[in-house]
């Protein structure tokens, strides 16, 4: 899980185009989407996310919604799955579903002279989903595949090792993707309970981008998402945090050790989130003059890489990390890794970082929507990041009004070095 949370991260430092203007519509039965009309090209890209994802599942039931997801374009309604395949092509569409540990999340790309059909063959998936056995038994074997691969995969083993020791028996300490015992265990009839706790209008988000109107989307969405169940299951508690400090190792064959660590991070919507995102830029973020590239990477040669990222996922916030490292250099890349985070406690930032982070954060801001298809995927994230539908015009000004006082503040009250838990997977030396 927290390895594909890294790439969510990564949206929320990435660029926005700035002016640009988001409606909200609420179609005739009550379903709410925002809007970006962009009548150029006769295209539409439309995004939907449902709130819950993998974290509704049962202990006993891991895996099922991903193989649930993954089995939606296996086949719908009178049409089995190379028909469905068939259909799509002949539309020049691009329908694809995926689920992850919140969400499960629809996309879809089409043609205005398609449109009509493009949304007949995603109801279809939605609505009334095939689930053949055959096909249930095909993607069950693709996901027992990926899971035995991943046994062998020491970022994964390190990503399941670290959710584990932080989230005790909620939903996230364990991979979506399920274990191969509960994986090989799991029926058609549990796919289609899943499908129907999973895909509710109680838990949709919805954005599109491109050539259509209001009016038309709200037609649209009626037609697409009105027969599903108004309410799906009841969503999970609060993750407890329950990561201890230190380091644990997981012993595997490798010159290269693959290592995880973190802390517990911030709420999206908390007062002192900007200061945080800054910080967080300063010491791990994306650029070669972050703090740990500059002290692990450039002058000791430690690693190829290292990055720190702020997660908020819909039950937890973390502060994340992560490198890789040869087995007799990943004791003092842990070392320096601990000593940093103290000296932004310490020390906090120069005024140069600060100025030349906050150039950075808001110059880079207007490239990201650079298409229909990031337009709508970004809006959909918003949504369910509970942001405001103002935020990509209010976003820069937050960023500037954080002072010097704010981020020494903020750093006092984040980052703790004795709290970090380092997962190490590989044959560190001297650990």
């Amino acid at each position: 899980m927290i390895r594909a949370l890294f790439t969510a991260a990564l949206l929320l430092a990435a660029p926005v185009r700035a002016e640009i203007a988001i409606q909200e519509v609420t179609s005739p039965g009550g379903i709410k989407a925002w809007l970006v009309e962009d009548h150029n090209i006769p295209f539409t890209a439309l995004e939907l996310q449902f709130k819950g994802g993998s974290s509704l599942e049962a202990p006993d039931k891991r895996g099922v919604v991903n193989l649930m997801t993954a089995t939606l374009e296996e086949g719908a309604g009178e049409m089995d799955s190379k028909a469905f395949a068939e259909a799509r092509d002949a539309l020049a569409a691009g329908i694809s579903f995926d689920s992850g540990a919140d969400s499960v999340g629809v996309s879809a790309k089409f043609l205005t002279e398609n449109r009509d059909q493009a949304i007949e063959l995603m109801r279809a998936a939605l609505v009334n989903p095939r689930f053949d056995q055959d096909a249930v038994d095909r993607v069950r074997e693709q996901v027992l595949s990926n899971l035995r691969a991943n046994e062998k995969d020491p970022g994964t083993l390190a990503s399941e090792k670290f959710d584990a020791l932080a989230f005790g028996d909620h939903p996230y300490a364990t991979t979506g993707d399920g274990t191969i015992e509960t994986v090989t265990k799991l029926t058609r009839d549990d796919v289609v309970a899943a499908h129907k706790a999973a895909l509710a209008r109680d838990r949709v988000f919805v954005a599109a981008s491109g050539d259509i109107t209001a009016e038309e989307l709200g037609k649209l969405l009626d037609r697409l998402l009105g027969d599903l169940p108004a309410t799906g299951a009841p969503q999970p508690d609060t993750a407890p945090w329950l990561l201890p400090p230190g380091v644990t190792v997981v012993d595997f064959p490798t010159p290269q050790s693959t290592v995880f660590f973190g802390q517990l991070g911030i709420p999206r919507d908390d007062p002192d989130f900007f200061p945080a995102f800054i910080l967080n830029e300063v010491i791990g973020g994306g650029r070669f003059t972050a703090r740990l590239m500059t002290e692990v990477r450039e002058k000791r040669g430690l690693t190829y890489g290292i990055g720190t990222y702020l997660v908020n996922m819909e039950h937890a916030d973390m502060l994340l990390g992560q490198f890789s490292a040869s087995n007799d250099k990943v004791a003092e890349a842990i070392k320096v890794v601990q000593q940093e985070w103290g000296r932004l406690v310490s020390e906090g930032v120069t005024p140069e970082e600060l100025e030349t982070t906050k150039t950075y954060l808001t110059g880079s801001y207007p490239l990201r929507f650079d298409g229909n298809g990031p337009i709508a995927s970004i809006l959909v994230g918003m949504q369910m990041d509970g942001m405001p539908i103002d935020y990509v015009t209010t976003r820069n000004a937050k960023i500037e009004a954080v002072t010097a006082e704010d981020i020494k503040r903020v750093a006092a009250r984040l980052f703790k070095p004795e709290a970090l838990q380092f997962v190490v997977v590989g044959q560190p030396e001297g650990m």
